[in-house]
């Protein structure tokens, strides 16, 4: 599919953004489409897998039939087999007629099953019945009937864990993975979260005869680094209640705050004040024990770097005796100043061998800027896998990061 193509379909089903995950899923579903083959669907929850099975559906040869879309797990476990499959007469306690299932009333459509895993054993049974042969029985019936439906399954849950639970058949996993699609995550869309963001303002504006509102610099740059648990739902509800709220129209990182909830809680431990004065320096105190944890690592590193090099020279020229019969007084650490007054380690290796390494600074404003900016760096400044590598929740690094001046 060539970028006109890909475009084309895009603008046809309403979807926004460029990102490589999203352009290769929408490839393999023209791909597939044109096949019987089974198709599942996976992602998280509000990513947009229905579009996916409406446009595996249209550009294939079975365009011009049903097409119905099933929510496993919104159907109670005591009527999914009739909805699915029928039911007759008298089948049981208030089956008044008899009743076609989907995959009769459909046949020779596509029947999309959104939240598959959420399917009862006994009817995951008989859906691999229907998969394989095409056959099917009414709910108080033994009369097998034939059924020709295309299935395209979606699901928000992994797959594979179900089944190593027990709660998924394993044939049914691997009949329906025949083709696997997977829609990725807006956290993972890079800038398609503020061209979503100006589409569904805009639209929003339109619908309601208001002006639309804008984003300013900081404001998206909030807005791609903050996680997005609910996905595209959850970007369309904040564009449309911040139109509709915020009183200005020109949106900051701040207003965009009150609307965008907290994602990342930290799990570091938390020192308790029964001072009023420091209840709002709980997050300070959280970025502080992650300093003193990286110290105490650099530490450790430190140590068996001074080990190793002693090692090293004893094999090299037998200078130095770092044996086990020596470590009682082997390593003897003293605290001295240079010339520089930098702190330093005065490690006694032998009577006379002295190493010494100059330590760094344990001021706790450097090293909280220099974490922040490796973590930065590290998940190419991406705030909100930054925050989380810090433990930190992301409005947090953000205030930090605008104090620390490190956004030029």
């Amino acid at each position: 599919m060539d970028a006109h193509e890909l475009l084309s379909l895009k603008n046809r089903y309403g979807i926004v953004g460029n990102a490589p995950g999203l352009n290769y899923a929408l490839e393999v579903a023209v791909q597939v489409a044109p096949t019987n083959l089974t198709v599942l669907i996976t992602g998280e929850s509000g990513v947009g897998k229905e579009v996916f099975s409406q446009i595996i559906h249209k550009l294939s040869p079975r365009k011009h039939n049903q097409f119905i879309a099933v929510n496993c797990g919104a159907i109670p476990e005591g009527t999914i087999d009739s909805e699915l499959f029928g039911h007759e007469k008298g089948a049981f306690t208030g089956a008044i007629d008899s009743r076609k299932g989907y995959f009769e009333f459909v046949s020779g459509g596509t029947i999309f099953l959104d939240e598959i895993a959420e399917l009862p054993l006994g009817t995951q049974a008989r859906l691999l019945r229907v998969l394989e042969s095409g056959e099917f029985i009414r709910v108080g019936t033994s009369t097998v009937q034939k059924t020709d439906v295309r299935v395209v399954a979606a699901t928000n849950v992994d797959l594979f864990d179900r089944v190593k639970q027990h709660r998924f058949r394993e044939d049914l996993y691997y009949r329906l993975n025949t083709v696997p699609i997977k829609v990725p995550p807006l956290r993972e869309r890079g800038n398609d979260m503020a061209m979503l963001f100006k589409k569904f303002a805009n639209d929003f504006a339109e619908r309601q005869r208001i002006q639309p509102i804008q984003m300013n610099e900081s404001a998206n740059r909030l807005l791609i680094s903050y996680t997005w648990p609910g996905n595209i739902r959850q970007l369309k509800n904040v564009a449309e209640q911040i139109s509709i709220l915020s009183k200005e129209r020109l949106v900051t990182a701040d207003n965009l705050l009150h609307f965008i909830p907290e994602a990342t809680i930290s799990k570091l431990p938390v020192l308790v004040s029964s001072s009023d004065d420091h209840s709002g320096s709980m997050n300070e105190r959280e970025i502080l024990y992650k300093v003193l944890f990286e110290m105490k690592k650099d530490m450790n590193d430190l140590k068996s770097f001074v080990v190793e090099m002693a090692k090293i020279n004893n094999l090299q020229t037998g200078a130095i005796n770092v044996s086990h019969e020596h470590n009682n007084h082997a390593f003897e650490s003293v605290r001295a100043t240079n010339e520089s007054s930098q702190p330093v380690i005065m490690t006694k290796l032998d009577d006379s061998n002295l190493v010494e390494v100059t330590e760094e600074s344990l001021n706790v404003v450097e090293k909280e800027k220099e974490l922040i900016t490796k973590a930065l760096k590290k998940h190419k400044g991406r705030r909100n896998r930054a925050a989380k590598e810090l433990g930190l929740s992301e409005r947090t690094l953000y205030r930090k990061i605008k104090e620390y001046e490190l956004e030029k």
